[in-house]
């Protein structure tokens, strides 16, 4: 009988320092929670004021890449289709976006500099084109914030009369760049060339011996007060026609 009973107390000591055990792990439980909804809550928000800014630069990836059918011509792939005299050449210049979105050259309808292509770059971005035939030369970019101008002043200077020269920055267009540089590509028609600044957007089309119906910029000053991506200006893009070197 005294074991019956000495048996029934272990069983109902243990039963009680269990559930002790149990009352005690609830309220570290209801700590957590008390944590972690506060952080929960401060992720979300977050996440929701990133997202509100996100589509300007998503929107500027997709024109970029060609995808947004909203704007551009149905079927018409990251170059829209124009058509100019037979004299003339079409052309496409955007600029990059930020350091986010590489810049886009398109002549003649055809996607010959660009991020599907992979020969874009930060800098200066460059596209040679014979001015009577229409044939690619060259494409290149050239780094001017970390890298070196010389090259980009060999090639001005190396420029075959007749030749057009289409130019786009992405991110830093200017750090690097030379007063040598800067008055080799005013000689090609560029009236901004000579305030590009730190973070500026810069499109051009020129030449040499290119004239006043042959060259077209666009240029915005790096403002952060009218800045669209915080520390860089709009993205900017010219299109059209240019007529033929006949010279």
């Amino acid at each position: 009988m005294n074991m019956k009973l000495t048996s029934g107390l272990i069983r109902a000591s243990h039963r009680a320092a269990s559930g002790k055990t149990k009352m005690a792990r609830q309220p570290r439980w209801f700590l957590w929670c008390l944590l972690l909804v506060p952080v929960a809550l401060l992720l979300a928000l977050a996440l929701q004021q990133y997202l509100s800014s996100a589509p300007d630069i998503t929107e500027e990836l997709l024109r970029g890449l060609g995808q947004n059918k909203k704007k551009g011509t149905p079927g018409a792939g990251p170059c829209p289709q124009r058509s100019c005299p037979q004299d003339q050449f079409s052309f496409l210049l955007q600029s990059g976006a930020a350091n986010v979105v590489a810049p886009k050259i398109c002549f003649q309808d055809k996607l010959v500099l660009g991020q599907v292509l992979n020969n874009a770059g930060v800098g200066i971005n460059v596209v040679i084109v014979n001015g009577r035939t229409g044939d690619i030369l060259r494409t290149d970019f050239f780094n001017m914030y970390s890298g070196d101008v010389k090259p980009l002043v060999a090639l001005l200077q190396g420029l075959e009369e007749g030749s057009v020269v289409l130019m786009a920055s992405y991110d830093e267009p200017a750090t690097k760049l030379s007063d040598d540089a800067r008055q080799l590509i005013s000689e090609l028609g560029s009236v901004s060339v000579k305030s590009l600044g730190f973070r500026d957007s810069w499109v051009f089309v020129g030449g040499k011996g290119a004239s006043a119906d042959r060259t077209m910029e666009k240029h915005s000053k790096n403002n952060k007060a009218t800045n669209k991506y915080d520390q860089w200006p709009e993205l900017l893009e010219v299109q059209g026609c240019i007529p033929k070197y006949a010279g």
